[in-house]
């Protein structure tokens, strides 16, 4: 349920907010005061574009956000696996920059627009005149079917064999590509294999091989510190050795009155023992059986060989034989076509026929749904002043497989009688359309799960004891789901649990739009102002009173 509604900068709304709750609620006011704009602002929060054209002169951003409590299971778990955490209420932030900046907030956490919109669709629908030109549309049209019939999780399951299905019958379109070409292929993979293959190359080889040929080009470096640190070390009368081999001599003569130089020079020949060692290492740093420029010619040839493969293939070692293991996949694929194409082919029958199971039990709830929708629907329709209407749902098997189903729905109306039911959006009126959605949620309302349904431009092209009907109805989803109605309709407007005003008014200067629950003699008096006339009368206030009491006694 939406509980409560804040917006900022939003054209004529300097701020705002409402507090909803469950029930029927109306707004209205004078055609400009920013009805408008508070859909327009719910919509920004459903994830919808609005142009920057929205946010109000002078202002850097606009704001809206909107608390919605009692969530579903659907919605909790949809949030907690983004990891955005949910007690069941909900709170979406949307700002919009001058710059053209969006950004959205879940219970305080920044997420995707998608995220936002499909949290939307399980929290709060908008029937407006998109949506009832939405209605036309056989695609919405079968959805509005599934949700009666409740067919959501054979539509998935359904949808996942689907999917596979179709991959399988690309693949094997693949497979009968254009003979020559895959010839061309085939010769182009073998010799890309090939030509990899013949470098033999190994990982982390083209760092080593570079390590070396660094080194090597330093070998005179090399010889000179090598032969200095040898000759320090050991090879020259003044050497460490030498010295460390004098040093303990002298020691263990007075050994025998200091025994602790006894002990200093038993170390002192260990060290000589460890500077030895250290020395035959620094030696060998020189020593190469192998001439060095002929070794780096080698390492040369080697890293260009490398090189080459690294143009063509990839920018290092792992890559070139990533690439080599691609393209012996590709290979593959095209030398074991025949085995591939009739392993796939196997496969397509058997998801075939899963799919037309599936698509059968969808069709046969699909059939049942639709019964009931039609008589439903028609009553609704006869309610609503439309008894002549006759409405239809056209339910017939494809030829083949699609992705909503095996079948191809469409709804029909017949406007007069004695005429053959047409499709909807060839023969409704903008005036009948509306109240084709409103009988369609009225019938859907405890089906599809969403708590907060708010209808825009429901009252067009109607009035009088029509709009009464319409706003029955409306009261009667209100005690299935939360409903809010934008209306310039006294029927409707005094059927309401709750009134809010919108009006405009000049503030230093500056048009703002206020938005006022209205008590009880203000309800009369807005209700009065919808009936019309330049003023306000006695009269019509007494007939707007009336209507409201008569309302409430309903």
């Amino acid at each position: 349920m939406l509980a409560s509604l804040h917006i900022e900068n939003a054209a004529v709304i300097k701020v705002a907010d409402i507090d909803f709750t469950n029930g029927f609620m109306v707004l209205s006011g004078e055609t400009g005061a920013g009805k408008s704009i508070v859909i327009d602002s719910i919509n920004l929060l459903s994830g919808n574009r609005l142009s920057r054209d929205m946010i109000r002169t002078g202002e850097d951003r606009l704001l809206v956000s909107a608390v919605f409590t009692d969530c579903r299971t659907e919605a909790i778990e949809l949030l907690e696996s983004y990891g955005v955490a949910c007690d069941g209420s909900v709170m979406i932030t949307r700002t919009l920059s001058r710059d053209g900046k969006s950004a959205v907030k879940i219970n305080g956490r920044t997420v995707t627009q998608s995220l936002q919109r499909e949290l939307c669709r399980l929290l709060i629908n908008i029937h407006g005149q998109n949506e009832n030109q939405r209605l036309m549309q056989k695609s919405a049209q079968i959805d509005i079917l599934d949700s009666y019939a409740e067919n959501g999780e054979l539509r998935t399951a359904y949808a996942k064999v689907y999917r596979a299905l179709t991959e399988a019958k690309s693949k094997i379109e693949e497979l009968e590509s254009d003979t020559a070409e895959k010839l061309r292929m085939r010769d182009m993979l073998r010799y890309q294999i090939e030509e990899i293959a013949a470098a033999r190359l190994k990982m982390g080889e083209e760092e080593a091989l570079e390590a070396e040929s660094v080194r090597l080009s330093s070998m005179e470096k090399i010889h000179a510190q090598t032969h200095l640190a040898y000759r320090a070390l050991y090879g020259s009368e003044k050497s460490a050795t030498v010295l460390l081999e004098r040093a303990a001599s002298a020691l263990e003569k007075i050994g025998d009155v200091l025994p602790e130089a006894a002990e200093g020079a038993k170390r002192l020949t260990e060290f000589r023992y460890e500077i030895e060692d250290i020395a035959d290492t620094v030696q060998r740093y020189a020593e190469s059986d192998e001439d060095p420029t002929l070794r780096l010619n080698k390492i040369e040839a080697r890293l260009s060989t490398i090189s080459k493969l690294r143009r063509k293939y990839g920018a290092d070692v792992s890559e070139i034989l990533a690439f080599r293991e691609r393209a012996q996949a590709q290979l593959d694929t095209i030398e074991n076509a025949d085995a591939i194409r009739e392993e796939l082919e196997k496969e397509c029958r058997g998801l075939e026929a899963k799919a037309r199971t599936l698509a059968a039990q969808i069709r046969e709830r699909r059939r049942e749904a639709a019964r009931t929708i039609q008589k439903e629907v028609s009553e609704t329709l006869a309610f609503l002043d439309m008894p002549k209407v006759r409405f239809c749902i056209s339910l017939a098997e494809s030829d083949t497989l699609r992705s909503d189903g095996g079948d191809v729905v469409e709804f029909l109306i017949s406007a007069n009688a004695g005429e053959e039911p047409g499709p909807l959006e060839k023969i409704a009126s903008g005036g009948e359309l509306s109240r084709i959605m409103l009988a369609l949620k009225s019938v859907l309302s405890d089906k599809d799960g969403v708590a907060t349904v708010i209808f825009d431009e429901v009252d067009a092209g109607i009035s009088g004891k029509t709009s009464r009907k319409v706003g029955l109805k409306l009261r009667e989803i209100a005690r299935q789901v939360q409903v809010i109605c934008v209306t310039h309709s006294a029927q409707i407007a005094s059927l309401a649990d709750r009134h809010f005003l919108i009006s405009k008014n000049d503030q230093t200067g500056r048009a703002e739009t206020e938005i006022t629950e209205l008590d009880g003699e203000g309800r009369v008096d807005e209700v009065a102002r919808i009936l019309g006339g330049i003023h306000v009368t006695e009269t019509q206030r007494a007939v707007a009173r009336e209507m409201i009491e008569e309302g409430n006694g309903l």
